[in-house]
Order: structure tokens, then sequence, then C-alpha cells
């Protein structure tokens, strides 16, 4: 029998679609992968609240494992194991999780407890650590192998003296735990809503406020920060791939100064403000202080401004993705807004009162006592 062109494409179309009606066929559906199971290490407060909603999202199977202390009726329908990362890790035993996600890890004896405890149990361990796990004295444009801050007592645990060292010390004590399986991720100021520290918000509530506004600078200092929302969601998007290494997770894509940021918080929120800048030796003088009384700024002339410079170009391409920074500042505002009356006074950020007499300082030409 002779096939006429009409013939040989209905029966070629027909054996195609037989073959997608046929198991293992060509167009036979593949059975979707299980969920990504996550063991967050903390998981209540701020990061870990922003990873558990993206790790949902994405439909992984979430456990948090913590003391039950911070926000305990957040996530009623998550699973919960409580116990304490100093010692009592009985809750882990037995289990097994594809990752791991330390995002309460400050002290290397801990971090080492902890990672040990779960090697036989993960496939990866996420430790979040910090820009500041690197020297002070780092240049602009530094990458994930620039030198990493030291610790000028090795026994010590006073965070708050040693935080950046103890981070590079954590680093090395999950990887010396679960040698070529752990992920790395630093941060640099992380911010958005549920932010504890106000350290960003300052700024959009400031804005909202109206009026005349202290800026700091001249307005070219580079910033860096990250809404948590984007590194949350990245960091999944990670675990999902099981990478591993160390990555600077810090944004936005390209380089912004401090008057680029201030001018999309103000483009986001309708406000009458008006930013006033006054120059770094004016305010060293009044004894404003940078990060502390005008939150994201470094002056770029400062010892350690090479931490807020680092480059992200890695994790960019590894997936990381920003959000408008007119978004940030507008959801942080409205979350703020939503607070109970206590929460809303600034833990960051110069006061009302001080602003004011600075500002006057500045128009008269002279410094305060």
């Amino acid at each position: 029998m002779t096939l006429s062109r009409r013939d040989f494409i209905q029966l070629s179309v027909g054996t195609l679609a037989a073959a997608c009606a046929t198991p293992g066929g060509a167009g036979a559906r593949k059975p979707a992968p299980p969920p990504t199971r996550i063991l967050i290490l903390g998981g209540t407060s701020f990061l870990g609240p922003a990873l558990v909603d993206a790790a949902r999202a994405r439909g992984a199977a979430v456990t948090l494992f913590n003391r039950g202390r911070t926000n305990p009726g957040l996530f009623p329908d998550v699973e919960q194991l409580h116990g304490d990362r100093d010692g009592k890790l009985e809750a882990l035993r037995g289990r097994t999780w594809d990752v791991a996600v330390d995002t309460s890890g400050f002290v290397p004896r801990v971090v080492r407890m902890s990672a040990e405890a779960l090697a036989p149990a993960v496939e990866r361990y996420l430790y979040v650590s910090s820009i500041s796990a690197y020297d002070e004295s780092i240049p602009p444009g530094s990458g994930e192998e620039a030198r990493l801050a030291a610790l000028p007592d090795p026994a010590t645990e006073d965070v708050a003296k040693a935080y950046g060292g103890l981070k590079a010390a954590c680093e090395a004590a999950a990887a010396a735990a679960m040698p070529g399986r752990v992920l790395v991720v630093r941060p640099g100021l992380i911010v958005g809503p549920r932010d504890p520290t106000d350290r960003f918000t300052y700024w959009p509530v400031r804005i909202d406020r109206g009026g005349e506004v202290l800026a700091p600078g001249d307005g070219g200092d580079p910033v860096q920060f990250i809404d948590v929302r984007d590194l949350a969601a990245w960091m999944i998007a990670m675990a999902e791939r099981r990478a591993s290494g160390t990555y600077n997770a810090v944004g936005p894509a390209s380089r912004t100064s401090m008057r680029a940021m201030l001018g999309d918080c103000r483009a986001a929120i309708p406000s009458t403000t008006a930013f006033t800048w006054v120059p770094w030796p004016f305010l060293e003088k009044e004894k404003v202080e940078p990060w502390s009384d005008m939150p994201v700024w470094i002056p770029a002339s400062a010892e350690g401004s090479g931490l807020a410079q680092v480059s992200p170009a890695r994790a960019i391409a590894a997936g990381l993705e920003f959000r408008p920074i007119g978004e940030t500042a507008r959801d942080t505002l409205s979350w703020w807004k939503s607070q109970p009356e206590a929460r809303r006074k600034l833990r960051a950020g110069i006061s009302a009162e001080r602003e004011l007499l600075v500002l006057k300082a500045w128009r008269e030409g002279r410094a305060t006592p």
C-alpha cells in the first residue's frame, strides 16, 4: 500500500499521541520530586520567618528547632522541635532532613555541636554568617576570598566585642564538621518587614514624618543591604539545589549611593520631606555616629568602609535577585504602622530632638557644645 503525504502525517500524529498516552512513553509525566525537607535552627525571628514563608511557598517540608521562647505562637502548623543549641540536641536524634539552615549560630563551640550532630542526618548545612566575618581592612570590591577577621582570643565567646571573628570561626567549625557539604552565606545589612533592629526602618519612618531630614555626607557614599524576603527566597532555592561554597549575599545588584537610596524611599512614600546633606567632618564634630545615628551609612573614607562595598557577583550569578528599594521601604513602613504602640519606638537612628539641634548648628555654621 502506498501512503499519501496526508496519510503519513495522520499516522505520525496518531503514533505520537499513543506514545504520549502510554506509561513510559515519550510524553509520560515524570513523578514529582519529593518536597525538600528543611530543618531551621531558630526560625521565629526576622530571617527565620522569611525562610519559613519562602520554603513553604516552594512546597518544602519545614521543621523548626529552637527553645520555644521567641514568638512561641508563630507557625502553629509547622513542626517544631524544642531544645537548646548549647548541649540539648536530643530532639534532633533519629531524624533526617535534606538541608539544615543555621540562622542562630554565633559561637564556634555551639555551631560545632550542631553541625556534628547533624552531619549524619542532612546532606547540606547552610550557615548564615555575615560580611563582618571579613577583616575590616579589606578593600572595596572584595570577593569571597578576602581576608577574614581573626579572634584576638581564640577562647572568647563575647559576641558583642568579637562578632566578626566569631562568625569567621563559626564558618570554620561548620566546615570541619561537614567537609564539602557547607553553604556559607554572608549577608550584609538585612532589612525589611519584621526587622527588630530598625537599622533601615528608621529612614522610611523618618521620611513619612516629613519636614527637614538630616542626611549624612554628600550623598555619594555607597550603601549595601538586602531585603530579608529576597535573601530568604534565594537561600531556599540554593538549599533545594544542595549548593555549597561561600557567597556574599548583599545588594543592590549594582553600586547604590546613600542619596539614591533615600531618593527611592521618598519616591515610594508620599512625603513633604526635604533632605539636608551635612558633611561627615561636621557630623563627626557633632558626635553623630555612622550606622547607629545615621543607619545604613558608613563614610567611604572611614575605616572599615570596605565592608559596605563587597562584591555580590558570585551570588548574583547563582540566582540572587533584588526587589526595588522603594518596594522595601513601602512594605517596611506598612509593617511598622501595623505594630502595637509600644513597639513603635525606633531602636536606631538619631532622635528627633537631637536632629533638630544638629540641623540648627549646621545652618548657623557652628558645632553644638
